[in-house]
Order: C-alpha cells, then structure tokens, then sequence
C-alpha cells in the first residue's frame, strides 16, 4: 500500500507550554518529519520542540509568513522532498492527531491541497474570537465571489502536496500566508477541499485575534492579499 512521505511544519513564537503537547500528539506512524520553526522566541519553544523530538529552525524576522517560509527552506534542502505538507499551529489549539484526516483526501482522491475547517469542525466555545468569526466569513466570502472557490476557513491546519506548494510561490511574510495560499490555489485551479476539525483556546495569549492592533493589522493584510491578486 502506498505510504507517502509526509513532513508537518509547525511556525511558533513562545510557546514553551503548549509545544511539547502539539509534537506528543502527532500520529508518528504517519509523519515522518516533524519542524519547528522558532520565530524568535524568547522562552524556551526551541528546547522543548527538540526534547519533544522535533527538528528546530531559527527565523528570527517576526512574522508568520517568515516562519513557514523558513520551514519550506529547510525542506527544500532534503536530497528526498516529502509528498505532503502539512501546516499546523504550535498554541495547541488544533488536533494534531487529526492529521489523517486532513491528509486523507490528497492521499485517496488526489486533491492538491486540504484546508482543515474550523466552522465545519463545531470550535469549542471561546476558541474563537468575534473578530476571527467575522473575518474568517467576510475572507471567504470574497474568495468566493472574486475567485469562485468555495472555503469555510483560512484556519492554520491544512496540507497540500509539497511540488503545488512549491508552484504557488509563496511570498507573504506575515498574516497573509494562509490566505495569499487559497487565493493563489484558486487562481491556478488546484483541486482543493475541506474537512472538519476540531478547534480548542489555545494555550497562551494569542499574537493576533489576542490583541487590538494584531486583530487590526491581521484583517487589512488579508483583505489587502485577496484584492492584490486578482
């Protein structure tokens, strides 16, 4: 049976106390390569992720989008390139061990890429924020309308097979990653999909929906991305 090589980025900016958790939970037997890319931390996210077992990256640039790309930097530099990649956030907020899930339809229906969607997956009560709600709706909505495809979320937990990631080109360096990806997946005619997963409060205070100014800045620059590449 066809066994593909899968390798999980995970970006994280302190996250001492939730990483180890995040690592524990993915199903071993499935992913082959676990990164974490530390965005600076100041805490001790790096030496936990490596006790954890994980494969630590330094990016020192704040910004999401300058972690995951620092993440496909060192997967680039493997002699073997994985199949599949999957994104997932270090705040223990997502189910790891929900992997399979997300991964299956690439692996046994041939999509290009699988968006892990909250709204779909029932969030806990207090996981996310009204702002996120709303802008997760009006993001979509947009998406929708401008570029045809139909999403529920831009929600952090997603795979996509590693040569269309490379294809996509992705350049965003902080709030706009997840949305400049769908955004580009459509205009290229990926086949993409969506599957239900479980959402929690993560543990910590959140860098963006967590604050005035990052919930500020998070919404202009996806708004700002959807616009840019029409």
């Amino acid at each position: 049976m066809y066994k593909p090589f899968i390798a999980v980025i995970i970006p994280a900016f302190n996250e001492e106390a939730s990483i180890g958790k995040v690592i524990s939970d993915i199903p071993r037997a499935f992913v082959q390569e676990i990164i974490v890319c530390d965005n600076g931390s100041t805490d001790s996210t790096a030496l936990e992720a490596t006790q954890s077992g994980a494969s630590v990256v330094s990016e020192p640039r704040s910004g999401y989008g300058w972690a995951c790309l620092k993440g496909m930097e060192y997967v680039d530099s493997w002699d073997r390139k994985p199949d599949i990649v999957v994104f997932l956030d270090g705040d223990y907020a997502d189910y790891p061990d929900e992997i399979p899930d997300v991964v299956r339809p690439i692996v046994e229906e041939g999509y290009d890429m699988v968006i892990g969607s909250r709204p779909l997956g029932h969030p806990q009560p207090g996981s996310l924020t009204p702002p996120q709600i709303f802008g997760n709706w009006l993001a979509t909505s947009l998406i929708k309308l401008f570029y045809g495809y139909k999403f529920t979320d831009l929600g952090p937990f997603r795979a996509i097979k590693y040569d269309k990631l490379r294809e996509l080109q992705m350049e965003d360096k902080t709030y706009g990653w997840t949305v400049e990806m769908q955004v580009k997946a459509a205009r290229l005619g990926f086949t993409t999909t969506e599957v239900p997963v479980q959402y929690r409060p993560r543990i910590g205070q959140s860098k963006v929906s967590g604050t005035i100014k990052g919930t500020f800045l998070a919404g202009y620059k996806i708004l700002w991305t959807i616009f840019k590449y029409l």
